[in-house]
């Protein structure tokens, strides 16, 4: 018997759904597992190391090129589960995750320019926005907009890409966030989509979730074995958790979810809450202070956790946590409340968060005086 064989593959599939769903996740595990010490070894024999500069939060030189075995993981099971479904959004994300995945290994080798990642990230979204399964027609009474034109649609979509990618980058400051965030929220796709019977779409967003879980164990090492996901991971891992969230958005409106007729992108924020909550902070507060919103600083949220004390770990663990809370409190009120009074919520909940870390940055601005004056 061959097990690469279409009809073989799909065939165990239909009749052990749950069971292929745990073998996806458990390869992507494993091959991830597998593929890092490989690339680490590599690196280390190449002298290839991250550079320490005054906003890094390590003061050892560490490889970070996690992102070559995220590509190696992703490619392969994407590969096997076109066989499971006939579809052109596996190739689609293949092709968009390779152009993203060479512009983020030149930037991790010798520093790319803005222009270079933007015109990378636009080319990827390129190739998601134009497959059909992801298409954008609705806004599901957003604003009170439903139908949007199919021009206005695809450039909705590009936004959404570039959004999504960008502010999942961004969170990829400190060991474990970027990983523990991106496990929540590919889990959290995953649960729609299984409740809304798209099985390929599950196992695309337990694939991220495997190859995350096993690069938990490299990140928060302390021996040899550490290693960043790098641009190349984050980035990639970014566009996957973009596809996915394109694919929420263009399910049809009588999805078998009820939250996901009540309010979807209220839903969406919500999944995405840690990266598109601290992009959005710091920019505003880099306006505020009359700089570059794209100016590199110390004021993302796990920042402020790790200058009150907290370990990387316990940073993490309690973004991540936040992240969960977040999508629990939008399942539950969905129940209750209807679309317009469930956004309403949602935003009062979300501007509770931005003064509490408002509260926690004073305080950590206080404990770092009395540390510069000691």
């Amino acid at each position: 018997m061959n097990i690469l064989d279409h009809e073989v593959i799909l065939g165990l599939f239909r009749s052990n759904y749950l069971f292929f769903v745990l073998c996806v996740f458990g390869i992507a595990f494993l091959a991830t597992f597998y593929f890092i010490p490989k690339v680490l070894w590599v690196t280390k024999e190449k002298n290839l190391m991250k550079t320490i500069n005054e906003r890094s939060s390590h003061d050892k030189l560490i490889p970070n090129f996690g992102g070559v075995a995220f590509f190696m993981v992703l490619v392969l099971v994407i590969s096997i589960l076109q066989s499971v479904k006939t579809t052109f959004t596996g190739n689609h994300l293949i092709v968009a995750a390779t152009l993203l995945f060479m512009v983020g290994l030149k930037d991790d080798l010798v520093i790319s320019t803005a222009r270079v990642k933007l015109f990378g990230q636009l080319s990827a979204a390129f190739f998601l926005v134009f497959s059909p399964e992801l298409q954008i027609t609705s806004l599901h009474g957003l604003f009170g907009i439903s139908e949007v034109p199919e021009v206005i649609g695809y450039f909705i979509s590009a936004f959404i890409v570039i959004a999504v990618i960008n502010a999942y980058n961004l969170i990829d400051g400190i060991d474990g966030l970027a990983s523990m965030a991106g496990i929540v929220m590919s889990l959290a796709f995953a649960l729609a989509f299984y409740s809304s019977g798209n099985p390929y779409f599950v196992l695309i967003s337990v694939t991220v979730a495997g190859i995350l879980a096993a690069y938990l164990r490299f990140n928060f090492s302390r021996g040899k074995n550490k290693i960043f996901m790098g641009d190349s991971g984050s980035l990639i891992i970014g566009l996957v958790l973009a596809c996915l969230t394109l694919k929420v958005i263009a399910l049809p409106f009588d999805s078998k979810v009820a939250y996901l007729n009540n309010g979807r992108l209220v839903y969406l924020a919500s999944v995405l809450f840690i990266p598109l909550f601290d992009t959005l902070r710091v920019m505003v507060l880099r306006v505020v202070d009359g700089r570059s919103p794209f100016e590199a600083d110390r004021n993302h949220i796990h920042h402020i956790l790790l200058d009150l004390g907290l370990s990387h770990f316990k940073a993490s663990f309690s973004l991540a946590v936040l992240n969960v809370f977040m999508i629990a409190s939008f399942i539950i009120l969905s129940n209750y409340l209807l679309h317009d009074y469930l956004l309403i919520a949602i935003s009062v909940i979300a501007l509770l968060v931005v003064l509490i870390f408002g509260g926690l940055r004073k305080k950590a601005n206080q404990i770092q005086q009395v540390k510069s004056y000691a």
